[in-house]
């Protein structure tokens, strides 16, 4: 946008506005296209391209300090293929890049500039498979500057070409001013090997851009098949260059694997889960071949591998699945790392346009099972024949760990995997034998846990009722006692007179004792003579050694 070549200047000036025409072919197809602007100052990131606003996506700064003053420079960046590709060919006009602020300081030192260019990148059926990369940034000489370009994959070195995109370069100033490549000196019909950066448009042959270059070299005679770096290196006695924009071109046809983790299903208390993948071949050109290694990694462990079954054209892909064992020592959350081109040591078997884009993380989390209390058994008095009644209607609170989990209660291991036939009544629950085991069921958001804990009886000290009247009348007709009779089973009861003279006995085999004689001297009807007596119960239970006795009072 300089009006003039700044050296050459008796005053700052530039545009306000610039145009520069585009035109492409119908066959070529605009893939993507990068609007870089630059000049000195601090900064001037809202433009216009063609009426439409454009604001700056990334910026870039430089400094150069000259006899102890520092200048700065700026340059920009942003997205724009969108409006590229909506215009189409036709003419692009520029406009409010405004760095006046900044410019009649920048003149004491000559290197007032702006300037403007667009970066397109078009695809052509007709045209050889290219890698096309783009590099940028801002730096600057003089004296000397060495960038390294990466990512390259020199396959065929046939027409390969480089780009550059700089400013404030001076037709007039030649001082030292030479570009290599890998330590080659680069030079064309416009730019001579001591003046690389000299105000000159390649595309149009313009010499006239005044303080900006847009040059392109070949270089298949600088690089070589096999290299994956380049080497930039430009030197200045005097003139100030700043490097913007640097495009390389070459010929690989190669390959560019990619995966994805469509989706990992995980399982209630297991260590295997199941992975639906997706590897792609899109950024590419050429086929990717069938039997591409896989690699699955756990917080960096291998875990399991794969390979893809077809071969896989540009722009396509292959889905696939697998089953991964892991590890019981990996953690409940973790780190799931799918390698393509990945032997599983890291090593690949194809060659690619990009070496860096082989892996997919995803972030997966097992699912234990839900933890709870193991409630103690619960012990209840034995009502005969070790049947029992239990409460356990608050087990539900103290088997939670977590508040949100729901317990429910079955007579079977069998009902609680199935959730059917729950225990209702869980404060009043009767087992009719016992030892009887209760599972429990704690269900958590995802899984759910199967425990148990056992319902068992004691035999507790029995209810002795010291009073017979043995007159038919239904009550106290016989001398009962409460938690006797198929409790304790081995039980011995005697029943002694006054005198110490036993009158009767009995067991669990036998009748509770209606109030007649059946040892010992009696009367003829047998029937105990209204009075005192004495008994004693032997209740033969390791837990109650001592026999109960005591007065047993009689009315016929």
């Amino acid at each position: 946008m300089n009006v003039n070549e700044n050296s050459y200047m008796l005053f700052p000036d530039m545009y306000a506005t610039t145009s520069a025409d585009f035109a492409l072919t119908p066959s070529d197809q605009i893939e993507a296209a990068y609007l870089y602007w630059a000049g000195c100052g601090f900064g001037d990131f809202e433009v216009t391209l063609n009426g439409t606003a454009i604001s700056a996506e990334r910026t870039f700064a430089h400094q150069r300090v000259t006899n102890g003053t520092t200048y700065d420079y700026f340059s920009a960046f942003a997205d724009v293929t969108s409006l590229i590709q909506s215009t189409g060919n036709g003419t692009y006009t520029l406009t409010d890049l405004d760095v006046s602020d900044y410019m009649d300081f920048a003149f004491t030192n000559r290197t007032n500039f702006a300037g403007w260019a667009i970066v397109v990148v078009y695809k052509n059926e007709a045209l050889p498979l290219n890698q096309l990369n783009v590099y940028d940034g801002l730096q600057a000489v003089p004296d000397e500057i060495t960038i390294t370009l990466n990512s390259l994959n020199v396959i065929d070195n046939e027409d390969a070409k480089i780009g550059f995109l700089a400013w404030e370069g001076d037709e007039n100033i030649q001082v030292n001013e030479t570009l290599s490549i890998n330590g080659d000196i680069l030079s064309n019909s416009i730019n001579p090997s001591n003046n690389a950066f000299n105000g000159t448009n390649t595309f149009t042959g313009s010499e006239d851009l005044y303080n900006m270059d847009l040059d392109v070299y070949d270089i298949q005679g600088n690089i070589a098949i096999g290299d994956t770096s380049a080497e930039i290196k430009l030197t200045s006695g005097q003139d100030v260059v700043m490097i913007n924009a640097i495009v390389t071109k070459l010929n690989s046809q190669l390959p560019d694997a990619t995966i994805v983790a469509d989706n990992v299903d995980v399982f209630c208390n297991s260590f295997d889960i199941t992975v639906d993948y997706t590897v792609y071949n899109l950024n590419s050109t050429e086929e990717l071949p069938a039997l591409t290694p896989i690699a699955f990694f756990a917080d960096g462990i291998l875990v399991g591998q794969a390979q893809t079954q077809t071969i896989i054209p540009i722009g396509g892909s292959e889905t696939g699945q697998i089953t991964l064992t892991l590890p019981e020592t990996i953690p409940t959350d973790f780190t799931l790392t799918l390698s393509v081109d990945n032997n599983g040591s890291g090593v690949g078997s194809v060659t690619e346009l990009n070496e860096t884009n082989n892996d997919f993380t995803y972030a997966v989390s097992l699912l234990p099972l839900p933890e709870y209390n193991q409630p103690e058994n619960l012990i209840s008095c034995n009502e005969g024949l070790t049947s029992g009644t239990f409460d356990f209607s608050d087990y539900a609170q103290s088997i939670a760990v977590n508040p949100s989990d729901v317990i429910t209660f079955f007579t079977s291991a069998e009902n609680a995997e199935n959730n059917q036939s729950e225990i209702l009544n869980t404060s009043n629950f009767h087992a009719n034998s016992t030892p009887f085991t209760i599972y429990f069921r704690v269900q958590g958001e995802n899984c759910y846990n199967i425990g148990s804990f056992d319902l068992r009886v004691r035999n507790c000290p029995p209810t002795i009722y010291n009073f017979v009247s043995s007159n038919g009348d239904g009550i106290n007709d016989f001398f009962h006692i409460d938690g006797l009779r198929d409790i304790f089973i081995h039980y011995q009861l005697s029943v002694f007179n006054r005198w110490g003279v036993q009158i009767w006995s009995g067991t669990n085999d036998t009748e509770e004792w209606d109030g007649r004689i059946t040892k010992g001297l009696k009367w003829s009807d047998s029937e105990a003579p209204d009075g005192t007596y004495y008994y004693v119960l032997d209740l033969n239970d390791p837990d109650y050694p001592k026999p109960f006795t005591g007065f047993l009072y009689i009315v016929q």
